[in-house]
């Protein structure tokens, strides 16, 4: 019950933020203004999140593609692994709250702030990503290799959601994902080798 209650303020908390965003802009948003409308104090609001720009950043992700990794099939190529909790993971974020995600994007892309605080959080990221690919391969966790793979994986990710947002959501987010994933496997295109 105690745990039910937890999500149910974080959540009213993130609906309350994008709904001030999308009426009177980032910057307008405060945590006092953000408490007020999600009912909470705001000493509520920084006990659940640190800073406004993890209120806007903070999501269910990453533990999603490391639960995609763990499920896929022990004998499964890697690239072919990685390509699919990706998308998975990618596929549900875009189709459970589309207009939400797009906000995300936006903010990413238009908020110095948000941008910022980002490319801190993406290091969790690829931590977590680590210990799934350490898990389903074998490989340390704290390897180099695995520490430069799921970093480079983290890294589409993040010009994948850039782009989308800097081509006003225009394509398939998931097609995008695929070419940028199809660059890590194969290098660029026309590329000699």
């Amino acid at each position: 019950m105690r745990e039910r209650k937890k999500i149910k303020t974080r959540e009213a908390i993130r609906a309350a933020t994008y709904a001030l965003v999308e009426e009177q802009g980032y910057d307008a948003t405060t945590i006092d203004r953000i408490a007020e409308r999600a009912e909470v104090s705001p000493s509520t609001v920084f006990r659940y999140f640190p800073t406004k720009e993890d209120i806007v950043l903070t999501d269910g992700y990453d533990a999603r593609i490391a639960e995609e990794i763990r499920r896929r099939p022990a004998g499964e190529p890697w690239p072919d692994t990685v390509r699919h909790a990706l998308r998975r993971a990618a596929r549900l974020g875009v189709e459970e709250d589309p207009r939400t995600t797009r906000l995300r994007t936006r903010l990413m892309v238009q908020v110095p702030a948000v941008r910022s605080r980002m490319t801190r959080s993406m290091s969790g990221t690829g931590r977590a990503l680590c210990r799934a690919i350490g898990e389903r391969t074998g490989h340390d966790p704290d390897g180099l290799e695995v520490r430069v793979h799921a970093m480079a994986l983290v890294g589409a990710l993040v010009e994948t959601s850039l782009y989308w947002a800097e081509h006003g959501h225009r394509d398939d987010f998931t097609v995008l994902l695929d070419r940028a994933l199809d660059v890590l496997e194969h290098g660029l295109p026309g590329e000699n080798r």
